[in-house]
């Protein structure tokens, strides 16, 4: 199984320096929409990705409607995580984190596919709550918070939720506010309201949902408040703003070292989205950012942007191709490092 490799891992190294310097880990984010995988190697204060691998699987395709993984979802996911499990041998991995999110949460039958992933496939998935989702994804994203930032707002749209959190920030000191998952993301709310040829008003509904959604957050921490003080620092992590960076710059194909980073104003992401909603599917396929398997999601995605940028109208966006898994592989290597401490 691919989580007994540590032990076999550790066993032929002599001593425990040595074994963290050569060991490789590994970290699983299954989502609604997409399954990835990375494999790492311990490098100074970080990591050094020695392979990856991603494949949109559509885990939740219909589980909105139905309450439960289909058997064809479960079949394409299986196939994907062998993958990864073929990967996580190949590279003698010392240890790894495989972690399920919102689709699973919402399955009845969540247990049961497990169960047979571990059988299946030796990849032991672990069902996290949407509070340490957030979390890993902060621990991944925090490299990109600038030291000049005084507030930061970080957001993670997935396929069936969407999870923000709000900090504090002071030098290289990072205070968690508040957080909270909006039980809705790019899958459901294209499924709820279509993703081929969306109308004016259809957007504009879908808009105004997510934005009904937002207030009682923004009322909560009173980030409106905040942000209107010109120092707050908005950051997205998600297939959503990797995809709107990547036809921003107009990539032949994706190019991660070109999108992770990247500073976007909110007058660029406006371009792309009105170009993106005036597309239909066929249209929006053909462009390399996007292809035909996301498609049918990027118009749901860009208006769950639309509505976190227009409740907090910060200027511009710091794109991150970054999350959950380097959230994990850095507290794994690195379980000492500093973290985000919390409010009281």
């Amino acid at each position: 199984m691919a989580s007994q490799l540590g032990n076999q891992e550790a066993e032929r190294h002599g001593g425990a320096g040595r074994r963290l310097r050569t060991s490789a880990f590994g970290a699983i984010d299954l989502g609604t929409n997409n399954c990835r995988l990375l494999v790492a190697r311990p490098e100074g204060s970080t990591f050094r990705v020695i392979d990856a691998f991603s494949r949109i699987v559509r885990l939740g395709e219909g589980v909105s409607t139905k309450g439960e993984l289909s058997d064809q979802a479960m079949e394409r996911t299986i196939a994907a995580l062998r993958v990864c499990a073929g990967k996580l041998r190949h590279h003698q991995v010392n240890r790894v984190r495989s972690v399920a999110t919102d689709a699973c949460r919402r399955a009845a039958n969540c247990d049961a596919f497990i169960a047979r992933v571990a059988r299946e496939t030796g990849i032991d998935l672990e069902l996290i709550s949407t509070r340490e989702e957030a979390q890993l994804a902060i621990a991944g994203c925090l490299p990109l918070i600038q030291d000049d930032a005084r507030w930061a707002l970080m957001f993670d749209i997935g396929g069936g939720s969407t999870e923000l959190v709000w900090m504090r920030c002071q030098g290289s000191s990072r205070e968690l506010i508040g957080w909270t998952s909006l039980p809705c993301g790019v899958v459901t709310l294209a499924e709820a309201h279509g993703g081929d040829q969306v109308s004016p008003e259809i957007y504009h509904k879908m808009v105004s949902d997510i934005g009904a959604m937002l207030s009682p957050f923004d009322a909560e921490h009173e980030i409106s408040q905040q942000t209107a003080g010109g120092e707050t620092q908005m950051l997205g992590t998600s297939g959503t703003v990797t995809t709107i960076a990547g036809v921003h710059l107009n990539l032949p194909r994706y190019d991660r070292s070109r999108v992770d980073g990247l500073q976007l104003s909110f007058d660029a992401i406006d371009a792309v989205s009105a170009h993106l909603i005036g597309l239909d599917q066929k249209g929006r396929a053909a462009i390399p950012s996007i292809g035909p398997d996301r498609a049918d999601l990027v118009v749901a995605g860009c208006a769950i942007l639309d509505a976190i940028r227009k409740q907090w109208p910060v200027g511009s966006l710091w794109v991150a191709d970054r999350g959950i898994r380097e959230g994990m592989l850095m507290d794994m290597i690195h379980p000492c490092r500093p973290a985000p401490t919390f409010a009281s």
